[in-house]
């Protein structure tokens, strides 16, 4: 009942407070739209921060309220729901299901498993290599859901094998905690590992259309050693705070794991046709633009067309899709590898919240919000550039443990972009810095749904996850600021 209060509360604070900014405060006495674009930013903040209705509700919003309010027309924000990035999401899953459907996922896990062996910190280790791995190209979400049943079948099978109840207990929290941060930090290493990456990739572009300072290749060469660094640091915050008095498993043959991959038999024509297209699209993912070495330039597949700005990543992932769609599969005659009834599982909110997403950066823009939130900061104008960046991560993070990711960086974005004209700084040192900690959300249940599914199995205290999480997050900031600082000055 008093769940229900606190949310019909925010329902109505959300517009109260919009309505309050339109009525009571001129933040631009030259341009009234400021105003009008700040109450809807903040009716959409409470919203979403709350979760006092779904996410792809609060979506909705910008579509409707910035043509009736008079910053951009309808036209304009629809286009903003229809970006080629979609695309990329949409191709993105498509190779999602079909991983799932035939079970790719669960021998690139056991295989990870049957190589580190089966002491638990072992086990841990490969969990959360197996869950990064993956979540390289899926999203979190999905790579949790993917592991889950898995995971929660390993504990259960090695709980009688276990001495203690304190340290099944510890044992069960680690690897399940291990799966969900890994599979978060995984998500920081490819532009498509996680919504905020590529919202971020759609918003600089559309901000900086002369730079062509970012690619595929860029973003891996600084996502790659940052992620691998903190999903290390993560395994050995773990392992210190839940296996540093021993856990052993006491019956656990050292085989297990080499055996269930050995049961799971050669590889069908399925997989291997999956895993062909993955691999395929890694590589058009990573070659699509040029790779700049010190000494020359590879030249990118885009330079086969005339004009190379018209193919982008989204093709590459609509491509796979469509492959998946046409070749045939042997156990089921008469059918693809992938069917329109496996695709209907597309998560549709998360298409309309990216669709916000670049609305509410539209409307910052056209707006002028952007510039007069820019034009706030510019305090920090003299201030060394490693306490600026700092400073955007830890406000980034502090967002994104009670908001989505996808949320706290459609937030933060508009207002980096226009930070960066009044700092003189490049755009991509501030802009990074503030995607990577936008995945930074550990300390909370409902800080990232990855968090929220393996808190749901009540094998984790709430006091635990609030003290590992606090130390990820201060890791993560310190690790973010050291690379952006040293990779992107």
């Amino acid at each position: 009942m008093k769940h229900v209060i606190s949310k019909y509360v925010f329902i109505v604070l959300g517009p109260l407070a919009a309505v309050f900014i339109w009525l009571f405060t001129n933040l631009d006495r030259e341009n009234p739209q400021v105003s009008l674009m700040a109450g809807v930013a903040v009716w959409m903040s409470l919203w979403w921060f709350s979760e006092a209705v779904h996410l792809a509700v609060t979506a909705l919003i910008p579509f409707l309220l910035m043509p009736l309010l008079g910053i951009a027309d309808t036209k304009s924000v629809a286009q903003q729901y229809t970006d080629s990035i979609i695309f990329l999401f949409i191709g993105g899953f498509m190779l999602a299901f079909a991983i799932e459907k035939w079970h790719l996922h669960k021998r690139i896990a056991i295989r990870i498993l049957s190589i580190v062996g089966t002491k638990p910190h072992h086990i841990l280790l490969g969990i959360m290599l197996s869950a990064y791995c993956i979540s390289n190209w899926i999203s979190n979400t999905a790579t949790t859901m993917m592991l889950f049943g898995a995971i929660m079948a390993l504990i259960n099978e090695t709980d009688e094998f276990i001495l203690g109840e304190k340290n099944k207990s510890r044992f069960a929290a680690a690897i399940l905690l291990g799966l969900a941060f890994s599979a978060t930090i995984g998500g920081m290493a490819t532009p498509v590992g996680t919504p905020p990456n590529m919202y971020f990739f759609k918003a600089y572009k559309e901000a900086f259309p002369n730079l062509n300072d970012l690619n595929f290749l860029k973003w891996a060469s600084l996502g790659f050693p940052l992620s691998v660094i903190f999903l290390l640091c993560t395994f050995f915050v773990l392992r210190f705070y839940y296996l540093r008095q021993k856990v052993t498993i006491t019956q656990l043959e050292k085989h297990h794991f080499k055996n269930n991959y050995t049961r799971l038999g050669k590889w069908s024509y399925e997989e291997k046709w999956i895993a062909s297209i993955f691999v395929g699209c890694m590589l058009l993912w990573f070659t699509r633009s040029d790779i700049i070495f010190e000494s020359f330039t590879l030249k990118g597949w885009n330079h086969l067309f005339t004009n190379p700005k018209l193919v982008d990543d989204a093709s590459v992932a609509i491509l796979a899709a469509l492959l998946l769609f046409l070749i045939p599969s042997k156990q089921h005659p008469n059918k693809a590898l992938l069917e329109w009834e496996d695709a209907k599982k597309i998560r549709y909110d998360i298409i309309l919240m990216f669709g916000s997403g670049f609305a509410l950066a539209y409307g910052f823009d056209m707006s002028g919000l952007s510039d007069w939130l820019a034009n706030c900061l510019i305090a920090l104008k003299g201030v060394h550039i490693i306490l600026i960046i700092s400073g955007i991560c830890l406000i980034v993070t502090i967002i994104s443990e009670f908001a989505s990711n996808i949320a706290s960086i459609q937030l933060a974005i508009p207002v980096m972009i226009a930070l960066q004209k009044d700092l003189n700084l490049p755009p991509l040192l501030l802009m990074i810095p503030a995607t990577f900690a936008a995945s930074l959300g550990f300390m909370l249940p409902v800080a990232t749904a990855a968090n929220t599914i393996v808190f749901g199995t009540k094998r984790i205290d709430m006091k635990d996850m609030f003290k590992i999480g606090l130390i990820l997050d201060l890791i993560g900031i310190v690790l973010i600021t050291f690379f952006c600082y040293l990779f992107l000055k």
